[in-house]
């Protein structure tokens, strides 16, 4: 009996802590006019020498606020993504799944949420990044994936002055 108690109290503690990380998740704005934000982006990616980050979710979406909280406490991802990317969340809900624009970039929803979208300073979309091969297996996101996808995929990799023969 005291076992049972214990497993429950447990189970509830568990689906608590849970429904607790979107409590206060509020990074995606469904009334908002997407393709507006992202030409703005694109401009501004363009002006600095960024590509666009695009992170498709919404705030039911349990793995997008890990990975906004994931990215926002490790100074070195915080970095990179500041200094390559400039960073947009383009929303996916009920209230509104901005289809033209998911048309446009080639249905990256077939990969779930969240996913991510890599656009040039032209805005042309240059890479599709499923989530989950960022993951830890766990659950949350492995650290040294992120690294690499946000080093692999920034306007610096695509330099060509890195890739002179010696």
């Amino acid at each position: 009996m005291k076992g049972t108690i214990i497993f429950l109290s447990l189970i509830l503690n568990f689906s608590f802590v849970f429904s607790q990380d979107l409590s206060k998740f509020n990074l995606y704005s469904p009334t908002e006019n997407a393709e507006q934000k992202i030409d703005a982006s694109v401009k501004e990616a363009k002006k600095e020498g960024k590509y666009v980050f695009v992170q498709i979710g919404g705030n039911w979406c349990i793995w997008c606020a890990r990975f906004h909280e994931f990215i926002g406490n490790d100074s070195k991802i915080d970095s990179l993504i500041n200094a390559g990317f400039v960073v947009y969340h383009l929303n996916y809900s009920k209230e509104n799944y901005n289809v033209k624009l998911l048309a446009k970039y080639r249905f990256p929803q077939r990969f779930g949420f969240p996913v991510f979208l890599i656009l040039d300073g032209d805005g042309q979309l240059i890479h599709t990044q499923d989530s989950w091969y960022l993951e830890d297996g766990k659950k949350n996101y492995d650290r040294d994936k992120v690294i690499s996808f946000f080093t692999n995929w920034s306007p610096k990799a695509f330099d060509p002055k890195q890739y002179t023969e010696h």
